[in-house]
């Protein structure tokens, strides 16, 4: 420790100086840091909370069925007529991996100038997350229209917020069944989740 002498008085070298600043951000360091875990609500609030499972989220959305094939041809939506599905549904998540999910969807059909709810689709499946706000969806199809078969679907949350999320999805509807030949569809699907 060097002692200086200036004008009178005694002073502290250049060479403590570090020491000094070093021990007194210390002593006021301390108590700060102290009492931020010492208090809950503090604390609390600088930590997100854990998700809860199992968590339910709800959903809706519009649906609209691109192009189907099967061996009677390709049929284009909006060619002809239009058709629209308004899917809403449930999602029961397990883990952040894997869920269920339950969708029902009204479909209606325009065509020559009149519209009507031609078909209900009911979809029950098994939701698994493929992280970076992918997820897919393997779905059981069951439809009032007299066909049946099966929907892998494929989603992305592109807009993430506390209380809802925005996804586009991609399904891809194969059925069978009422007399019809087995028909490949490829939509598009866009909706809210709450």
């Amino acid at each position: 420790m060097i002692i200086l002498k200036h004008r009178g008085s005694y002073t502290l070298g250049i060479a403590t100086l570090p020491n000094i600043i070093r021990t007194r951000v210390k002593l006021l360091l301390f108590p700060m840091a102290a009492s931020v875990f010492a208090c809950p609500s503090l604390n609390a609030q600088a930590q997100s909370p854990a998700p809860v499972f199992p968590r339910i989220v709800g959903y809706v959305g519009i649906v609209h069925p691109l192009v189907t094939f099967s061996e009677t041809g390709t049929t284009k939506n909006f060619e002809h007529s239009y058709t629209v599905g308004m899917p809403l549904g449930i999602n029961i998540w397990k883990s952040p991996k894997v869920g269920f999910s339950l969708e029902i969807v009204p479909f209606v059909k325009a065509e020559n100038n009149a519209s009507k709810t031609n078909n209900l689709l009911i979809h029950p499946g098994v939701l698994w997350a493929l992280g970076h706000g992918l997820t897919f969806a393997g779905r059981a199809a069951f439809e009032t229209a007299g066909r049946y078969g099966f929907t892998p679907v494929l989603n992305k949350v592109i807009v993430k917020n506390t209380n809802t999320s925005y996804f586009v999805a991609v399904p891809l509807p194969v059925r069978f069944g009422n007399n019809q030949p087995t028909s490949a569809t490829v939509g598009i699907q866009f909706g809210i989740a709450f």
